[in-house]
């Protein structure tokens, strides 16, 4: 049986469909980090800051993105990554190293902290492909769109869930994102926004959720209820059959949220949950208030909220509307601060300000949209030691790969490995897609402290981002972008490997040149 939604898309509007596709092609102003600071419970706990501090990368496709996280020198060591174009299962491979653990198919952030994943261009879209934060702390995700991400069907990513938090998580902030999907559970889709097992100190701010069966949880079951300290506010929830969100235990704070058709039920606290719902204006829905499909209540304080063409079921069993004649049952305390916009002009400033491609514009709490001053974590630039871009200047000394031994993960038809050691730059190797690796390597151990790698005539600017790994262990010696000289720490070694992660084109290396000092 298909659910509400999935009848619902059917007959969505010209409107909606637009502002979709608006969401996802309109441009923020570049920028080289995140913009504004977090808010809500993210701000306690010490506060969540991501990659501030940090070096700040590029990327453009899912394998990249792990390539930044897994060539820090740790898994604590701050990052801004920026990332452009579309993020999708053909570019997101798992890629390994002491400082990450990633997947394929899904944006891992697993057991890390200090990272920043932010839309800058164009702007990003995750498509099909979700995001999942597990065992790790102080994550910064902003102006991205995350669509269709199915946990049944093909292909499947992240269980289903467009960001999904889960095990000993803390201090995330989600801001200016847009999450949708294309239908409920039965055409394979999960959760927009998941909580469980021990995550928070969370906010999600100015952001979109739409078109799913799902909103998104705290708390995976009723036994479940060590999450909590989450924060909504100032999103979109737009035809939407539940969870908006579904609270299991825990405290959270929703305000100045427009919600509009709300096709099943809303916010739904349950378990012990307690929520203070402040100023948020309810619309066209049904039975947006209350503990619904369980006989675990929860409880909710009240204030400033606008109900328009709401509806509300009978009180039975396992089913407690908080409506028609809507009041507190707990008193919750907030200990952060924070400026409420007046209910009646949330629909307006929430349509300015959420969801990506926004201009990561906020409400100054007098329902005016603004663009915030940057943080300093956006005017963060890598130094040359910690993201070692390559330079086109030609190294002195002997060119130790004359004579020794190459091979790589793939080479396209009329290339060679051996080519890139020939000392003939009108010879090359390339992969056979727009990633792959190449490797020299010597019978025995020898001192390398420079790569230069040369690309072949025309091809200039195709190489994008890469590492720079010891073949004998997987240890990541450098990474960056672009073609040139890559100094690094002496080290002895039998092998070193190229790793083209990102491209702009069909990558040429016509030497792998490698140097002592």
């Amino acid at each position: 049986m298909r659910s509400p939604l999935a009848l619902r898309l059917s007959a969505a509007t010209g409107a909606l469909a637009l502002a979709a596709a608006a969401g996802i092609a309109l441009a923020m102003p570049e920028a080289s980090a995140a913009t504004g600071g977090a808010t809500g419970y993210a701000t306690q706990n010490g506060g969540t800051t991501g990659g501030a501090g940090g070096q700040t990368v590029k990327a453009t496709t899912g394998t990249a993105i792990h390539a930044a996280l897994c060539g820090r020198a740790s898994s604590s060591t701050p990052i801004t990554i920026q990332v452009e174009g579309t993020i999708n299962h053909g570019n997101t491979a798992k890629v390994s190293g002491s400082s990450c653990s990633t997947a394929a198919g899904v944006i891992e952030l697993k057991q890390i902290s200090n990272v920043t994943i932010v839309g800058v261009g164009s702007g990003a879209v995750f498509d099909q492909l979700g995001i999942h934060i597990r065992e790790s702390s102080n994550i910064i995700i902003q102006n991205v769109t995350i669509r269709n991400v199915k946990k049944s069907g093909s292909p499947t990513s992240n269980g289903g869930d467009a960001i999904g938090m889960e095990s000993g998580v803390r201090n995330v902030w989600v801001d200016h994102a847009t999450l949708e999907a294309s239908g409920g559970e039965s055409e394979g889709y999960d959760g927009l926004f998941d909580m469980k097992d021990d995550t928070k100190y969370v906010t999600l701010s100015y952001s979109i959720l739409r078109n799913s069966g799902r909103g998104g949880l705290i708390g995976s079951s009723e036994s479940d209820l060590s999450n909590g300290f989450v924060t909504f506010h100032h999103n979109l929830y737009q035809n939407i059959d539940s969870r908006a969100p579904l609270l299991r235990g825990g405290t959270a704070h929703v305000y100045n949220n427009h919600y509009k058709s709300l096709n099943e039920s809303g916010i739904n606290s349950r378990a012990g949950a307690k929520a203070k719902v402040d100023n948020n204006y309810f619309e066209d829905s049904k039975d947006v208030l209350g503990t619904f499909y369980t006989d675990e209540r929860g409880y909710w304080q009240v204030s400033g909220n606008i109900f328009d063409n709401v509806t509300w079921s009978s009180t039975g069993s396992d089913n407690y509307p908080a409506g028609p004649n809507v009041q507190s049952n707990t008193t919750v305390s907030i200990p952060y601060s924070y400026t409420l916009d007046a209910a009646s002009c949330v629909p307006d400033v929430v349509s300015r300000t959420a969801g990506a491609g926004t201009g990561l514009k906020v409400s100054d709490g007098n329902c005016t949209p603004q663009t915030p001053s940057p943080t300093p974590t956006s005017t963060v630039t890598p130094t040359p030691t910690a993201t070692p871009t390559a330079t086109p200047t030609q190294p002195s000394g002997t060119n130790l790969s004359i004579g020794a031994g190459s091979d790589g993960s793939s080479k396209a038809d009329g290339t060679s490995y051996g080519n890139v050691r020939d000392g003939d730059l009108n010879t090359y190797w390339s992969p056979s897609g727009t990633t792959g690796s190449i490797s020299v390597k010597w019978g025995s151990a020898t001192s390398v402290s420079k790569v230069n790698i040369r690309e072949a005539s025309g091809s200039t600017g195709a190489i994008g981002s890469w590492r720079l790994l010891n073949g004998d262990n997987g240890a990541v010696l450098a990474s960056g972008s672009g073609a040139g000289v890559i100094s690094f720490a002496q080290t002895s070694l039998k092998k070193v490997t190229f790793e083209i992660t990102g491209a702009s084109g069909t990558p040429k290396v016509a030497e792998f040149e490698t140097y002592a000092s």
